[in-house]
């Protein structure tokens, strides 16, 4: 049963959140069920992580990986057919694209193709000022007494 969620109450309340709820959205409406290559998605550090795709039969230069801005497309092709007669072919080589939304400040550090695993490595770079950063507050110093913008002549109104 599938439940359909209503994000408007959420986008009264915030700003800047729109590409979330978008994303919560697409997830909900995906109906159709692409397990092939099957992959894994691991998180092997803080901000490290590593996706394995099981390609067996491709050559890397049948792989091809591409990142535009938050989104990784894995793309297999195969350059041809093999001819021969096969009792029986149980080894997928169809041509697949496979897409993973990335978060922000998360990008691919290295790939690697050994055993017909393909193996991507990520990282989540946060830029320095984007980090959180200690602010000293200085001692010793008192802050000079606020005065009033007004003049007499307002003052004396104001009075009256």
């Amino acid at each position: 049963m599938r439940t359909a969620f209503d994000f408007s109450p959420l986008y009264r309340s915030s700003i800047g959140f729109d590409r979330v709820f978008d994303l919560l959205e697409n997830a909900s409406r995906v109906t159709t069920v692409d397990n092939w290559p099957p992959y894994d998605i691991a998180k092997i550090g803080d901000d490290d992580y590593r996706i394995t795709m099981a390609v067996a039969g491709f050559a890397e230069n049948e792989l091809s990986m591409t990142q535009e801005q938050n989104m990784l497309m894995v793309a297999g092709q195969k350059s041809g057919e093999e001819t021969g007669e096969y009792l029986h072919r149980g080894i997928a080589g169809r041509a697949f694209e496979r897409r993973f939304q990335l978060a922000d400040h998360v990008k691919v550090t290295g790939a690697g193709l050994k055993n017909g695993l393909l193996t991507i490595d990520l990282k989540r770079e946060i830029p320095e000022e984007m980090k959180p950063r200690r602010i000293e507050i200085a001692g010793g110093k008192v802050a000079p007494k606020i005065e009033s913008t007004k003049t007499k002549a307002e003052a004396e109104k104001q009075a009256a």
